[in-house]
């Protein structure tokens, strides 16, 4: 992605509320138009009373220009009527920024999140790059809010970063370049020069590091951390060296939503923004004025018809060899399932043919999640969890949407971050 060094250019960009890139090669092209307006209403029939509060569906759906004004109120209500206390400091900053996008009040939560973060015990350089995407995100939320306040926060961040981040995470960087971007323009004046100094340095180093997971067909680390990636490209201040081909970025992601790989509204939330031009940088500037919302004419498509579904073989195996853990064990089990069911149909056959393979799902933003197999259960404190590969291949899919083939090994293993 483009990243600009002019401060100016930055700063006209903010006021715009939208960023040059939206604007030129990398914009979705109208014959493709159909496929982006099918994930935006996908998305928002996802949202209801049942299900829970997820604002980073909200900010996706504000930044795109909700089509359902029922849905939209539905979830910055509920996510206003919250309660901060138990949620982490980026699942709070998520719905201040929810909030804002939806043009409510978040009311004492920035407070809150400012306290979290004032006592956030900094983490070493060396410890996971996941544990740096909240904090990333609470700096973005407060730097919207109020920078001058939101300074020292984002310094302390920023300079533990600058001391290194191994191993890298698409997402994480992502995150971190959107956080410093904003702390970058937004500096208030008569502040240090070392603050733009600082935050210039890890911006190159984060970007760098983004720009060497851009793979030769456009994706961005993987399928699902691109959308973020693409946000971050588009306005970081500090270009890489490795030159972006966001048209191509854009090409692959099309054709990957033409087949279907998004329909995790998780998965939804994170890339719809990019396909409308927009970034996390937008949220304070989306126009929360009444219209008539008119929903997109989608393209008919024919009815399938319907087939008697034969059976696949799926080798099913749940491997803990960590030691210290009270249980250790491999096996393995053929599991016969419907062709084209999810994963999580084999996990429930196998959990019914043999006991040993009990296992127990955890609800996330992502969906289901498996937090326990063989009465083994993952640990924040311990840094464990159930890992799933496809032979030696990690999952980039949860349990409840990854779709196996004929023949394929599948593994549970419980391993150490």
């Amino acid at each position: 992605m483009a990243w600009f060094s002019l401060h100016l250019l930055h700063l006209l960009w903010a006021a715009a509320g939208t960023s040059t890139w939206a604007r030129s090669s990398c914009s979705v092209p109208q014959a493709a138009q159909h496929l982006v307006d099918g994930l935006q209403v996908l998305l928002e029939d996802s949202v209801s009373s049942a299900a829970p509060p997820n604002p980073s569906v909200l900010i996706a759906m504000n930044l795109a220009g909700a089509l359902s004004a029922e849905a939209r109120e539905l979830l910055a209500d509920r996510l206003g009527a919250g309660d901060s206390a138990g949620l982490s400091v980026g699942q709070l900053a998520l719905t201040i920024m929810a909030l804002n996008s939806s043009c409510r009040d978040p009311g004492n939560k920035v407070s809150v999140l400012y306290g979290q973060m004032e006592a956030w015990p900094p983490s070493s350089p060396s410890a996971p790059a996941w544990t740096f995407y909240g904090p990333s995100l609470a700096v973005l939320a407060l730097c919207q809010e109020h920078p001058g306040r939101a300074l020292p926060v984002a310094a302390r961040l920023a300079k533990i970063l600058a001391a290194g981040l191994s191993p890298f995470n698409t997402d994480t960087g992502a995150m971190v370049t959107l956080a410093l971007t904003c702390m970058y323009n937004k500096i208030p004046e008569g502040s240090e020069e070392g603050y733009r100094t600082l935050f210039s340095q890890v911006l190159k180093d984060v970007v760098e590091n983004i720009s060497m997971r851009i793979k030769d067909n456009g994706i961005i680390g993987d399928v699902y951390s691109t959308g973020l990636a693409m946000q971050a490209l588009s306005v970081t201040p500090e270009p890489p060296n490795k030159e972006w081909d966001c048209k191509k970025t854009m090409d692959t992601i099309l054709k990957e939503i033409e087949q279907g790989k998004f329909h995790n509204p998780m998965s939804i939330a994170q890339i719809l923004p990019s396909l409308k031009g927009k970034t996390y940088l937008d949220v304070p500037y989306v126009s929360c004025s009444p219209g008539h919302q008119v929903q997109p004419t989608l393209p008919s498509q024919p009815s399938p018809v319907p087939t008697s579904a034969s059976n696949i073989t799926v080798a099913y195996t749940i491997n803990n060899q960590l030691k210290g853990v009270e249980l250790v064990f491999n096996e393995t089990i053929d599991v016969s399932v419907k062709d084209g069911s999810v994963l999580l149909v084999v996990l429930e056959e196998a959990q019914r043919r043999n006991p040993m393979f009990k296992f127990v799902t955890t609800m996330t933003s992502w969906g289901l999640v498996v937090s326990s197999i063989n009465n083994i259960a993952e640990s924040v404190h311990d840094r464990t969890y159930w890992q799933f590969l496809s032979g030696k291949t990690p999952l980039n899919e949860g349990v409840a949407d990854y779709t196996p083939r004929d023949h394929e090994h599948i593994t549970a293993n419980f391993t150490q971050y």
